[in-house]
């Protein structure tokens, strides 16, 4: 079992506060956040986008090794996530997660590709964390 561990601390009101993120492994130390960030176009990280971050590096490493276990390893698997972050009734919410994916992956062909790619969509963890969520994917199979 793994435990991976990262830490918030937030300064002041929801408008007008700062906020910093770290990881253990130092990758991030005292990642500014804020207001802003978060809800506008400001400066800094929000828990969107490491959400975005970490399904993107999920999916990717899940569909690489799905692809490998079907006798097709990837020259690369390139994955953008893109976390939805709408109002709604309940006040802001995540209501969706887009996977756009590309994959260079010699000798198979475009249904495999597809199924295989679906069955990371579902498969990888982080998607798994999410499933309460719509979780879309778009793969393109490049040559």
């Amino acid at each position: 079992m793994q435990v991976r561990k990262a830490n918030a601390e937030w300064k002041g009101n929801l408008p007008e506060g700062t906020g910093v993120v770290s990881t253990e492994s130092g990758v991030l130390s005292n990642a500014g956040y804020s207001f802003g960030s978060r809800f506008e176009s400001g400066v800094g990280t929000n828990p969107e986008e490491l959400i975005a971050a970490a399904h993107a590096g999920c999916y990717a490493m899940a569909f690489a090794n799905e692809l490998s276990s079907a006798g097709h390893t990837p020259d690369w698997v390139r994955v953008e996530g893109r976390a939805h972050l709408e109002k709604t009734d309940g006040g802001p919410g995540l209501t969706r997660i887009e996977l756009i994916c590309e994959a260079k992956v010699p000798g198979i062909e475009e249904d495999e590709f597809q199924s295989i790619a679906e069955g990371a969509r579902t498969g990888c963890p982080i998607s798994k964390a999410l499933a309460a969520i719509e979780i879309q994917l778009k793969a393109t199979l490049q040559s």
